[in-house]
C-alpha cells in the first residue's frame, strides 16, 4: 500500500507550488473544458506572455530609434531680452571704443538661430545599431513562443495531474466498496455461527476500510489541490467553478518515432537555438557599431541666424557680425571625429565579450537541449512499457480479489485471502495510472523540448 499512497500524494507534490495569475472572465458553469480550452485560456491569461509582448515592443521602439538617426537632425534656440543702442555713427570715421554704458540706451531684441545636420556616413554606426535591433526583435519573439511552451507543458502537467487524481479516486471508492460488501458477508456468516470467520476478521476489514478512507481524502486533496493549480494558471479566481471534461487518464496508442526525429526537430524548431542565432548576429552588429566610433561622421550642415534689435542700425559689412541685428545662413559639408582616448576601445572589448558569452550559452544549448531531448523520450518509453506491464499485473490482481470475494460469500475462503488481493491490486492499479500520468506528462514534456507547433496558439 506504500505504493498507494505514494501515487495518491504525487498530485499534491506536483501542483502545491502553483503561480497565481490576473483574473479573466470566469466561464460557463456548465461548459466542460477540455485540455485545449485550459490551455488557450491559459495562454490568454498569462502574465508573462504580457511581458515578453511589451519586451517586443520595447525592440521595435530601439529599431524606430535608430532608423531615426538617417533623417535630418534640426536644433533651434530663440532669445528675447535686453541689448544697447549702436548707431553707424560709432563707426564713421573710426571705430568708437570707448562709448559708455547707460541703462538708459538700452532697447530690446530677439534672436533666432537653427542647425540642420544630415548625416552622410558614419561607418556603420547607424547601420549596424539597425541590424543589432531587428534581430533584437527576433530573439524577443522567439523568447515569448518559449515562455509559451513552458505555459503549455504545465497546463498539460496539471491536467493530467487532475485525471490522475480522480482516476485514484474512482479505484479507493472501487475497493471500499468491496470491503463493505465483504464486511456485510462476514458479519452474516458471524451471526450464522459459521467458523470459516470470526471477530478478528472483522477487525481486519475495518482497519482496512479505515485506511481506504484515508487514502480517498488524500486523492481528494489532490484533486483540489489539481483544480485549484488549473484555476490559478488561467486566471481564474480561487472560488471560480471550474468544470472539466470527464476523459479517462488513458495511453495514447500510437507508433513513437525514434529519437532522432525528435532531435531533428528539436534543431529546426526549439525557440532557444533562434534566440541563441539572432542574439548572436546583435551582437556581432553591435561590436561592430562600437569599432564604428574609430571613424568620424560625414554630414552634411545648414545654418540659419536672425536677430533684431530696436534702436540699432543694421552693419552690412562682412568683418563685423552684430549678435543683436543681423540675418545670415549657409551650407557646408562637415566630418565630426570625437578622439577619446581609450574609451571605445574598452566599449568594444565590452561588446565583444558580450559576443563570446552567447558563443558559450550557443555551446550549453547545443550539448543540453538533445540531452533533454533524449531524457524526455526514453521516459516516455519507460511509461508506456511500465502501463503495460503495471496493467497486466492490476488484471489479473483484479481477477484474483475476485475469486477471493467469491470464496469468501461461499465460505471456503479465508478474509485474509480478500485483504492481501485487493492490496496487490489496489498497489497495481495504481502504479498503472502512475506509468499512464508519467507516459503523458512525458509526451507533453517531448513537444515542450522540440517546440511542436501548436493550433490553440496563435503568435
Amino acid at each position: 500500500m506504500k505504493s498507494f499512497l505514494r501515487a495518491c500524494m504525487i498530485v499534491g507534490v506536483l501542483f502545491a507550488t502553483a503561480g497565481i495569475s490576473h483574473a479573466v472572465e470566469t466561464p460557463a458553469p456548465q461548459a466542460a473544458l477540455t485540455l485545449e480550452d485550459c490551455v488557450r485560456m491559459s495562454l490568454k491569461a498569462a502574465p508573462e506572455l504580457g511581458e515578453a509582448e511589451s519586451d517586443i515592443d520595447l525592440a521595435t521602439s530601439k529599431l524606430d530609434e535608430a532608423k531615426g538617426y538617417r533623417f535630418p537632425k534640426l536644433e533651434m534656440t530663440t532669445l528675447f531680452g535686453p541689448a544697447p543702442t549702436a548707431k553707424r555713427q560709432d563707426l564713421n570715421p573710426y571705430i568708437n571704443t570707448d562709448k559708455p554704458f547707460s541703462f538708459n540706451e538700452l532697447t530690446w531684441f530677439a534672436s533666432a538661430d537653427a542647425t540642420v545636420i544630415q548625416p552622410l556616413y558614419t561607418f556603420g554606426k547607424i547601420s549596424e545599431n539597425m541590424q543589432a535591433a531587428t534581430h533584437g526583435i527576433e530573439v524577443n519573439r522567439a523568447l515569448k513562443q518559449q515562455r509559451a511552451n513552458e505555459i503549455v507543458q504545465k497546463v498539460h502537467e496539471y491536467y493530467y495531474g487532475l485525471q490522475m487524481a480522480r482516476e485514484m479516486k474512482e479505484l479507493v471508492l472501487e475497493v471500499q466498496d468491496i470491503l463493505v460488501r465483504a464486511r456485510e458477508k462476514a458479519q452474516k456468516l458471524l451471526n450464522q455461527g459459521s467458523d470459516t470467520v470470526d471477530e478478528m476478521d472483522l477487525y481486519k476489514l475495518d482497519a482496512f476500510s479505515g485506511m481506504a478512507t484515508k487514502y480517498l481524502e488524500e486523492a481528494k486533496k489532490g484533486e483540489s489541490l489539481a483544480l485549484s493549480a488549473l484555476r490559478a494558471r488561467m486566471g481564474l479566481p480561487v472560488d471560480a467553478k471550474l468544470v472539466t471534461g470527464t476523459e479517462r487518464l488513458v495511453i495514447v496508442d500510437v507508433e513513437i518515432p525514434p529519437l532522432e526525429t525528435f532531435l531533428e526537430k528539436a534543431r529546426h524548431r526549439r525557440p532557444e537555438f533562434r534566440q541563441i542565432a539572432e542574439g548572436l548576429k546583435a551582437r556581432s552588429a553591435l561590436v561592430e557599431a562600437a569599432k564604428a566610433n574609430y571613424y568620424p561622421d560625414i554630414f552634411l550642415g545648414g545654418l540659419f541666424s536672425w536677430a533684431y534689435a530696436d534702436g540699432r542700425d543694421r552693419i552690412n559689412n562682412p568683418y563685423i557680425n552684430d549678435q543683436f541685428k543681423h540675418l545670415n545662413g549657409g551650407v557646408a559639408l562637415g566630418a565630426r571625429w570625437k578622439l577619446d582616448f581609450g574609451i571605445t576601445g574598452a566599449k568594444v572589448a565590452g561588446e565583444r565579450a558580450q559576443y563570446n558569452r552567447l558563443l558559450s550559452t550557443k555551446e550549453y544549448a547545443d550539448t543540453n537541449i538533445p540531452l533533454q531531448v533524449k531524457k524526455y523520450y526514453l521516459d516516455l518509453i519507460e511509461a508506456k512499457k511500465s502501463a503495460a506491464a503495471t496493467r497486466i499485473a492490476y488484471l489479473n490482481a483484479k481477477k484474483w480479489a475476485v475469486t477471493a470475494v467469491a470464496n469468501f460469500d461461499f465460505g471456503v475462503g479465508p478474509a485474509k485471502d480478500i485483504f492481501e488481493a485487493l492490496q496487490a491490486y489496489s498497489s497495481m492499479r495504481a502504479e498503472f495510472f502512475k506509468s499512464v500520468y508519467n507516459y503523458r506528462v512525458a509526451a507533453a514534456n517531448l513537444d515542450y523540448a522540440t517546440s511542436e507547433p501548436l493550433s490553440y496558439y496563435e503568435k
